[in-house]
């Protein structure tokens, strides 16, 4: 009895560790969105025009797409480790 006590016991501390993890990844991406808005001027950007608001709109298009490439990155590599976990699971099984 004492051990599914205790079992009970780690498993809730456990799933409060992971509450605690939550609370402040939220907490963290509400700063963040603080500091953004607290980063915008209060009046209306000068863009000199639209040439200037094309040229800033590049930029960003650029930024945007560096950023969906690295996460492209990122799923490749992680496909790739685990079709490498995926066939020693399998050599495992079959040993």
């Amino acid at each position: 009895m004492h051990q599914k006590i205790s079992e009970m016991i780690v498993h809730m501390s456990y799933s409060h560790q992971h509450m605690a993890r939550v609370i402040d990844a939220k907490r963290q991406v509400a700063v963040r969105m603080s500091q953004i808005i607290h980063a915008l001027p209060d009046r209306h950007p000068e863009f000199s025009g639209v040439d200037g608001l094309i040229e800033n709109s590049a930029i960003v298009t650029k930024n945007i797409v560096a950023y969906l490439n690295s996460i492209a990155d990122l799923q490749e590599a992680v496909a790739e480790n685990l079709t490498h976990v995926m066939k020693e699971i399998g050599d495992q099984g079959e040993e």
